[in-house]
């Protein structure tokens, strides 16, 4: 009789045998919709109260062809967010559609995705990345705003103006999702669950600006920010398109193969239930863009294809085929950046900016060359900070600075 000492082993061996109880085997899309969903809301646990937003703007000014907007906003009693709100400067008067930008698993939250480049760090990031989609978007003609998630960037209370460091007992540092996942169970909450919440209060405050049609959102985000495109469209239904980029798996691989997620991701009992393809197709018939790298070394390209393959019977059963579309570029985790400018236009419509693709060409390669300019300059400086934060977690402020591919999610 053989025995089993390895935990690792044990869970690696339980998902091989596994089959979740709403994985999609051929149901009638509709009913199996449906049910999935309600499921799905429910284990996100007590959702936060709303109350209203009470929007401060902080600051406003106009650079690389785009008015940004820094806001200060209500999210629920005893807590606030900071958005980036980005327009284009050349905004004439009609309405346009609006795109929420999600951040990574990342120390930097919203700011890479927004392009800041005030840091050899954030360059970086932006540049190992392609990661600055949410200026890109916004300078393409798009109304775009971005949050920190819970425990990134402005609302990771171990930076300034805070200091607190909530695990300042351990030498060795734990992540904080996983710290926060803990706290909110405990009250019959789940972090996503209130991350979901703050996505939809700042597509609220998106809806709110004159110069957006509230009928046009689109969602879009990298790893753990592709995990809160999916669930962010699964549970605000004002999201009419949606860019997952590098977060195609099967838990079975990335989860309890190489535990490559963490408290920000998940919900009890979520395996159980279903797999990440069921995610993904549960957003059907509306419009989808999956985005996989080749080389991504976080989501391996086989888990990721198989993963693709059955989202793409589940949207054959929807009859919403053709609103379902790939793109494998040659590239490792991050933005392939190839298809989401005539997604988006085709999904939610035109812009003020001229339709025909030059803007968006001409801005990327415009940013790399600011992005590996800024960072020829001050690397020498930074240096002793590490360049390579974005490769990290968020479990140090400034990442482990290795710029290894171990993003989580």
């Amino acid at each position: 009789m053989s025995r089993n000492l390895s935990i690792n082993a044990y869970f690696r061996h339980r998902a091989a045998r596994h089959t979740p109880r709403l994985r999609y085997a051929g149901q009638k899309f509709q009913s199996w919709q449906r049910e999935l969903v309600a499921e799905l809301r429910a284990l996100l646990g007590k959702p936060p109260h709303r109350v209203p937003l009470n929007p401060e703007l902080q600051a406003e000014w106009t650079d690389e062809g785009v008015v940004k907007q820094r806001i200060l906003f209500d999210v629920e009693d005893g807590l606030s967010a900071v958005a980036y709100l980005f327009r284009p400067e050349s905004y004439r008067g009609e309405k346009i559609p609006g795109i929420l930008a999600c951040h990574g698993h990342g120390p930097f939250g919203k700011e890479s995705v927004m392009g800041n480049r005030s840091s050899a760090p954030t360059v970086t990031d932006i540049v190992n990345h392609n990661y600055d989609y949410g200026l890109q978007m916004a300078q393409a003609g798009f109304a775009v705003i971005a949050i920190d998630w819970r425990g990134f960037g402005e609302r990771d209370d171990r930076r300034k103006p805070h200091f607190h460091d909530v695990d300042s007992q351990h030498p060795h540092k734990r992540d904080l999702c996983d710290l926060h996942y803990l706290r909110a169970t405990v009250l019959g909450q789940t972090v996503l669950g209130m991350d979901v919440h703050d996505g939809s209060c700042a597509i609220d405050l998106l809806c709110q600006q004159p110069y957006v049609d509230a009928n046009r959102i689109g969602v879009m985000g990298l790893s753990f920010g592709g995990a809160m495109s999916t669930w962010m469209s699964i549970c605000d239904e004002r999201i009419k398109a949606t860019d997952i980029i590098c977060y195609s798996d099967r838990f079975a691989d990335f989860g309890m193969r190489d535990v490559n997620f963490c408290g920000s991701q998940i919900v009890p009992g979520l395996y159980d239930l279903c797999d990440v393809p069921d995610l993904h197709g549960a957003i059907a018939p509306r419009p989808l863009l999956v985005e996989i790298g080749a080389f991504d070394e976080c989501f391996k390209i086989d888990s990721a294809m198989s993963c693709w393959r059955e989202v793409e019977k589940i949207y054959t059963a929807a009859g919403a085929r053709e609103n379902l579309e790939l793109d494998l570029f040659e590239g490792g985790h991050r933005w392939g950046g190839n298809k989401s400018l005539s997604f988006f236009r085709k999904h939610l419509g035109g812009s003020t900016i001229a339709d025909d693709g030059r803007v968006i060409e001409v801005t990327t390669a415009a940013a790399k060359r600011s992005s590996r300019a800024i960072l020829r300059e001050i690397a020498t400086d930074a240096a002793p900070f590490g360049v390579g934060g974005g490769g990290g977690s968020n479990s140090t402020p400034a990442g482990d600075g290795d710029g290894a591919p171990d993003r989580q999610g």
